[in-house]
């Protein structure tokens, strides 16, 4: 795969498992705390990972990671966490796929945030995509 379609293929299967989280923890949430599931749900993540890094013996570099590189690591463990447990509570709450479309609004703030920390241009083809996605979330939400 070239450049282009790398990172295309791995995102398509991001956003499939992405669907598949909100089918399965909807279904999941029927009697049990939202918090405590999200709980659940991490450890058997982490027991993945941590499988998978050790597995494919990815430890060694951990001990060459710089404070910067930990930091940014640790800021996004947070920011994950935290939009996980609001995620679902979202879900508990609400319809999966409205819920799911305004989760992936988050788009949004990556736009605006990777102009403001990466310099990221923002084309006219990103405003329109943006647009779009504010459309969309606009029309499944109205009541």
């Amino acid at each position: 795969m070239g450049n282009i379609s790398t990172w295309l293929f791995y995102a398509l299967l991001s956003a499939l498992f992405a669907a598949l989280t909100a089918i399965f923890a909807k279904a999941g949430l029927k009697n049990v705390n939202s918090d405590l599931a999200t709980a659940i749900r991490t450890v058997i993540i982490l027991i993945i990972t941590w499988g998978i890094v050790i597995f494919k013996n990815n430890l060694r570099p951990i001990s060459t990671l710089s404070r910067n590189t930990w930091l940014f690591l640790i800021l996004s463990a947070v920011a994950t966490g935290l939009s996980w447990l609001f995620y679902f509570r979202a879900l508990q709450a609400g319809k999966a796929s409205e819920v799911s479309i305004v989760d992936r609004s988050s788009v949004l703030f990556v736009i605006v945030l990777s102009f403001l920390f990466f310099k990221e241009p923002i084309t006219p083809k990103l405003l329109l995509g943006a647009a779009m996605i504010i459309g969309g979330m606009i029309i499944v939400t109205w009541k």
